[in-house]
This record gives C-alpha cells, sequence and structure tokens, in this order.
C-alpha cells in the first residue's frame, strides 16, 4: 500500500551531517519553531543499482512553489492526489528525468559525492537564517526516545525523501501515486532550489491508481528505453492566457520529433486535475500541430502543468507552468 503519513516539513536548518555507515544517509537537523525534525535523506540504494539518481534545479519554477510557500512552519499532511501539494515525479511534470544523473556515495576528496552534493544546497539555507527548507516524504514520531544523529528528544522527523513509486522486490509495497520525496528550498532572496532523488532500478512509467511498474516499458534510469514513448512528441508551447474574456481559447502546441509519422488517435492532453481531452488525427515527421483546448481541460492562468499521454495512457512529455508565466495575456509560452 502506499507510503502512511505523506506531507511535507516546513522548517529552518539547524545542522547537518553526512551519515556514512551501511546504510547511508545525508541527515539534516530541522527546526519548526521550538520543535526538532531530522531529515533523513538515502545518499546509497539497497537494490543494484547502487547509486541514486539526483538531480538539482538552481532556479525551481513550479507552481508547486506557491502551493507550499505560504504554509506554517511544520509538518503539513498532503492529501495524494492532483491539483495540490503533492509530489509525482511521473505526472507532476516536476523536470525532465533524462537531466538526472548517477551520483556516488562516497569518493575520496571534496564536492564529488552525493552526500556533498546535497550539502553544497542546504549550506545556503543554513546560512540563510530566512531560508527555509520543505522536505517532502513520510513522518516519523514523536519517539518515546532522544534522536539517534542529533541527540533532541523527542525523536522526530521525516524520511523517504525520493521517489516512492515504480519499485522493485520488496520495496513495491511503497508504491503510490502523489507521494514522491523531495527538498525545495526557498532562499530569502525568493530563489527556489529543488533537489530531487530517484533510484536507478525505479520505472518511470507507473500505474495511475498504484503507482506499481507498467511492464515492457524498458525504462528503469535517467534514459528511455527502446519500449518507452518518451518525447516522440514534445510539447513545445501553450496558449495558456489568451486576449479576451471567458471562455478563452486555449491552445496547446505538439511537435513530432521522431522520423515517423504519429497518429494521435487514441492520445489525450491532461491539464493540472488530470482532466483528458481526446486526440485524433496525425503529425508528420518534424510537423507541429496547434491543438485547440476544450471542456473538462483547462490551463489555469494561476499555474499548471499539461501531460501529452499515448493511446496506452502512458506519458509521451509533460510541462508545467507558473502563475507569473501564465500572467502575460495573449503570450504563448514557450518550453
Amino acid at each position: 500500500m502506499p507510503i502512511d503519513g505523506y506531507g511535507v516539513l516546513k522548517a529552518a536548518v539547524a545542522d547537518r551531517r553526512i551519515e556514512t555507515t551501511d546504510t547511508p544517509h545525508y541527515q539534516i537537523h530541522l527546526k519548526a519553531g521550538e520543535t526538532d525534525f531530522r531529515c533523513a535523506v538515502n545518499i546509497r540504494s539497497q537494490t543494484s543499482p547502487p547509486d541514486l539518481l539526483y538531480l538539482a534545479v538552481d532556479d525551481f519554477r513550479h507552481p508547486v512553489t506557491d502551493a507550499v510557500a505560504g504554509l506554517a512552519d511544520g509538518f503539513t499532511p498532503l492529501d495524494s492526489k492532483p491539483g495540490g501539494a503533492a509530489l509525482d515525479f511521473v505526472r507532476g511534470n516536476l523536470f525532465d528525468r533524462t537531466a538526472m544523473r548517477p551520483a556516488p556515495t562516497s569518493l575520496p576528496g571534496p564536492d564529488n559525492d552525493l552526500g556533498e552534493f546535497l550539502d553544497h544546497h542546504v549550506q545556503k539555507a543554513l546560512n540563510d537564517q530566512d531560508a527555509r527548507v520543505f522536505a517532502f516524504g513520510q513522518r516519523w514520531g514523536p519517539e518515546d526516545k532522544r534522536d539517534k544523529i542529533f541527540g533532541f528528544a523527542p525523536g522526530n522527523g521525516v524520511h523517504d525523501i525520493h521517489m516512492n513509486q515504480g519499485n522493485t522486490g520488496r520495496f513495491t509495497a511503497d508504491d503510490g501515486v502523489w507521494q514522491d520525496g523531495g527538498l525545495l528550498i526557498r532562499l530569502s532572496s525568493g530563489r527556489w532550489i529543488a533537489l530531487f532523488l530517484a533510484f536507478g532500478s525505479q520505472s518511470w512509467h507507473t500505474d495511475d491508481t498504484t503507482g506499481h511498474t507498467i511492464p515492457d516499458t524498458g525504462d528503469p534510469g535517467p534514459a528511455p528505453g527502446p519500449g518507452s514513448p518518451d518525447s516522440l512528441v514534445r510539447i513545445v508551447g501553450a496558449l495558456v492566457n489568451p486576449v479576451g474574456p471567458a471562455p478563452e481559447h486555449e491552445t496547446v502546441t505538439l511537435l513530432n520529433a521522431s522520423p515517423g509519422r504519429i497518429v494521435l488517435d487514441g492520445w489525450s492532453i491532461a491539464d493540472r486535475l488530470k482532466n483528458r481531452l481526446p486526440l485524433s488525427g496525425t503529425i508528420e515527421p518534424g510537423a507541429a500541430l496547434a491543438v485547440p483546448l476544450a471542456p473538462p481541460v483547462q490551463l489555469g492562468n494561476g499555474g499548471g502543468a499539461i501531460t501529452l499521454l499515448n493511446a496506452d495512457g502512458l506519458k509521451v512529455d509533460g510541462v508545467a507552468y507558473t502563475r507569473e508565466q501564465a500572467s502575460r495575456e495573449g503570450w504563448t509560452l514557450v518550453f
């Protein structure tokens, strides 16, 4: 079943430590008011391959930042569903998975392994008294004992700060949708940093209900496999905020990036709430197609996501946009 106690912890960084044990973690001591928390971030996998996939986005722009910015310090439970603050690496269009890279657990020398990569960014929050970390994952505690790393009492924290779907073996019990972990950092300047982790064995095409791997897509790891539909057609533009009053005539522009003709029958476009618009027709190689949108699909001016699905319901491409990007009336967003 999906993980229990999913949510986000908003807190200030008090300390951090790179743990070198049999199950190493990057440990962050966080304080929300007078309450102490430990955020335990995996930096090595118990399955093969052992190195985690890592991505840092140094200027992160996504509607989820608006969804969490106003939260009070402390842990906030989140509903595992679209349209809110919950993270989903597959459905939320948070980043391009091909940008992730394997990061070694520990290497001699400075600034060359996963704990040090994470520490580079978390130090920015440690040195900025008004910065906040938003740790998405599973809550534990409060416990009837002291924290084993930082010694505060009672023990209390958040873990599963990584992708939580498409697992293999015994970890499939943790599969679910809209329950992925991650770290967002908001600096006092207003800039957001995003840190995302996944295991190299996890699948990037998962069931919309269970989060289990959809077989025969051949896609663990950052690079799409031969059976994967990823990026055959790309979402390259969207007219989110047309000139004039509602109802607005929104469009999404698709580009056939593949060398063959793509038949769109059975394909669909989904919005942030996962409402779907059926597609039809064809796109020739290298050609673009502007698709007029119609209810129930809507592109909100307050930020949103656009996902392209093939006839099997597998994600082909996905993008997201913020309130700020959608504020210019009549302009087409280019992705």
